[in-house]
């Protein structure tokens, strides 16, 4: 039976949920989420054999069975622990067209992803947490975009689901901040340096984000004590226009 407080980091890929899953598991055991287990197979094995612990599950957060199916796994070898934080950090529904040549389909898949996944992802880790039980408060985080408050042409799947993902978090925040719980939202406003945009050249050499500095960002809202909640962080580069 596990008793040390746990954290799930759902959207694991080389950039971004890599760096965030390496912040976390350097406090908590963690358990990451991903579709492909390429995806996450290589921080996970960094984890556990730097002295970490963590788990890899392939979940599609649109597939409610799915992700039934990924959280009764979770609460089999974490009971008796308590959940210390949860971050959604999917980047599904990403779709860039002109609005005439959308499918519904593509329409679609941004709020599957987004707000969807976000519904499914939050159902079944709210019940995990406990706020009386965790050195800091629980924490939910989301993971936005520019998307998320600007629907710029081509990108009208992408911001719809961001959009949504945005109110769900505004709405959760607002009901279950006075319980103790502390969820947030975090706009990603710019390019990330991850592997698919090494070969991006810009003026600036560090006119990207960097990964591992968003991660720590991530943590420090989790470690915000609950007199000084912060629900939405901007995080871009110096040189964005915005």
């Amino acid at each position: 039976m596990a008793t040390k407080p746990f954290a799930i980091i759902a959207g694991v890929g080389p950039g971004t949920g890599a760096s965030i899953a390496r912040r976390f598991a350097k406090s908590y055991p963690i358990v990451v989420l991903a579709r492909n287990p390429a995806n996450y197979q290589g921080v996970v094995d960094e984890i556990n054999s730097t002295g970490g612990q963590a788990t890899g599950i392939s979940t599609d957060l649109s597939d409610s069975a799915g992700v039934k199916s990924a959280f009764e796994q979770i609460k089999s070898q974490f009971s008796g622990a308590t959940l210390a934080a949860a971050v959604f950090n999917s980047g599904g529904g990403f779709v860039r067209k002109p609005f005439l040549e959308l499918t519904e389909e593509e329409f679609g898949g941004g709020f599957e992803s987004q707000g969807k996944g976000a519904f499914n992802f939050a159902q079944h880790v709210l019940p995990l947490f406990n706020p009386t039980a965790t050195e800091h408060p629980p924490t939910l985080i989301f993971t936005g975009a520019t998307a998320s408050l600007k629907g710029s042409a081509n990108f009208a799947s992408f911001a719809a689901g961001k959009f949504a993902l945005r109110a769900l978090a505004q709405s959760l925040a607002r009901e279950f901040g006075p319980k103790g719980i502390h969820v947030a939202h975090v706009i990603i406003d710019g390019v990330i340096d991850i592997p698919r945009t090494k070969g991006w050249v810009f003026e600036k050499e560090d006119a990207k984000l960097d990964p591992g500095a968003i991660a720590e960002s991530y943590w420090h809202l989790h470690t915000q004590p609950r007199t000084t909640f912060g629900f939405e962080l901007d995080l871009r580069p110096y040189v964005e226009r915005w």
